[in-house]
């Protein structure tokens, strides 16, 4: 299973939020570079980068810090967050992003969706961020009435490459994973999941491992890492596939402030 790091941006800095509550985050870094760096020294082999502002205000915001991390590591990086548009997809593959996180689109803009997926095979990852099993939009600041399986039923027949499902209520809450509402997603669509929200512990991802077989092939950790509940070496070695070394499992992110 992949083990896959959070790097959430705002206003140039790497914060976590709790729920998605803008007004309740917490910077851990002033360097976001710095960080991405030393989560692919602890062995990840993917970065998942979420522009907040870009989510809240429909376009892209902190692009240049997005483009200087993907300078800076050579593993894969995911990026979501304000991608409203062909054009902000295309600009984002350019400087190097392997693949690209559609939201708010993916319930407002269906069609450019498919178009997306057509042109950019395999590089097309839907968002799915749920709130008691419907469907959330620009930045979690909206609920539409849209369930969140019947979205990744759609979005699987438009050929959408994976799908990542967040429970906002346990997002950045260390409160466990939604494994529930997992093992119904995989019930229903076969392209693959990644789960994301409420990770405090390796016993979840050992948890998170169970469904692997259903098709949840990876897991996005945030806060856990950060306050060091979860050290990233020790959860690939518990139930990844990243690049193990032999250099200290936790981060002092006091040196990058």
């Amino acid at each position: 299973m992949d083990v896959i790091p959070a790097i959430d941006l705002l206003e140039g800095r790497c914060v976590r939020l709790y729920q998605g509550d803008y007004e309740q985050s917490q910077v851990f870094s002033d360097n976001p570079v710095e960080v991405a760096k030393q989560w692919v020294e602890q062995g990840t082999t993917r970065l998942h980068i979420v522009d907040l502002d870009g989510a809240k205000t429909g376009t892209l915001v902190n692009l240049s810090a997005i483009e200087a991390i993907a300078q800076a590591v050579s593993v894969s990086i995911q990026v979501g967050g304000g991608v409203r548009d062909r054009d902000r997809v295309e600009q984002l593959l350019n400087i190097g992003v392997q693949r690209v996180i559609l939201g708010t689109i993916a319930v407002e803009q269906s069609q450019l969706v498919q178009q997306l997926c057509q042109e950019f095979p395999q590089q097309i990852v839907i968002g799915i961020d749920a709130r008691n099993g419907m469907v959330a939009t620009r930045g979690w600041q909206e609920t539409s009435e849209v369930l969140a399986t019947q979205l990744a039923v759609q979005m699987q027949e438009l050929g959408a490459a994976a799908i990542i499902y967040t429970d906002i209520h346990r997002d950045g809450t260390l409160s466990g994973p939604n494994i529930e509402a997992l093992r119904s997603l995989a019930a229903t669509i076969s392209i693959p999941i990644i789960a994301s929200g409420g990770v405090s512990s390796v016993t979840d991802l050992l948890s998170l491992l169970a469904l692997e077989s259903q098709g949840v092939t990876g897991v996005i950790v945030g806060r856990a890492l950060y306050t060091g509940d979860v050290s990233l070496r020790e959860a690939l070695r518990a139930v990844g596939q990243g690049r193990i070394q032999d250099i200290p499992p936790n981060i002092d992110f006091s040196a990058f402030a």
